[in-house]
């Protein structure tokens, strides 16, 4: 899963960033963005994911998030693994998607890149741990990813984006 970054508190709280492949705008759609959250409610339902901040980006996803089995890696990596896979899917499947062949065309370019890819890689690798150790650090980390949509121009108000706990903090 990471190269470098590592969980060394397993029962930490933890913030993170993952990106597609290449920066790619895919969560521009609804229902890329649904599969991500819905894999978030499974993972809070079923896998121990203790979920405290979440933003949803064209490109990107933040999370603050902490794992009750003292597993954040694997189940960051489910996480990951479980949403490529049906984001993939979900584009082969739309007959409608403006740019199906150029977006598998790179997933499938950027799996070819790597030794432990099989077919298409949609995620980054990397996920840049960050531990969240007071509570200073835990507010500026849910500021920034509350405030993200707003540093891109996208909404005036955290609150205004759709794909994002920010409401919940209003």
């Amino acid at each position: 899963m990471s190269r470098k970054y590592k969980f060394h508190d397993k029962e930490g709280l933890y913030f993170v960033s993952f990106a597609t492949v290449y920066w790619i705008d895919i969560f521009v759609r609804p229902v890329y963005c649904d599969i991500v959250v819905d894999s978030l409610i499974y993972c809070r339902q079923n896998l121990g994911l203790e979920l405290y901040c979440w933003c949803i980006m064209p490109s990107h996803v933040h999370l603050i998030f902490s794992a009750k089995n003292h597993n954040p890696d694997i189940l960051l990596g489910r996480i990951k693994e479980y949403t490529s896979k049906q984001i993939v899917k979900a584009i082969k499947e739309n007959s409608q998607k403006s740019r199906k062949e150029w977006l598998l065309w790179m997933f499938e370019r950027a799996g070819l890149k790597s030794s432990n890819v099989k077919g298409y890689q949609f995620w980054q690798h990397n996920n840049k741990p960050i531990e969240l150790w007071s509570t200073a650090v835990i507010e500026q980390k849910a500021d920034y990813l509350h405030n993200n949509p707003v540093a891109a121009g996208f909404v005036n108000e955290p609150w205004h984006w759709k794909y994002s706990s920010a409401i919940d903090y209003s």
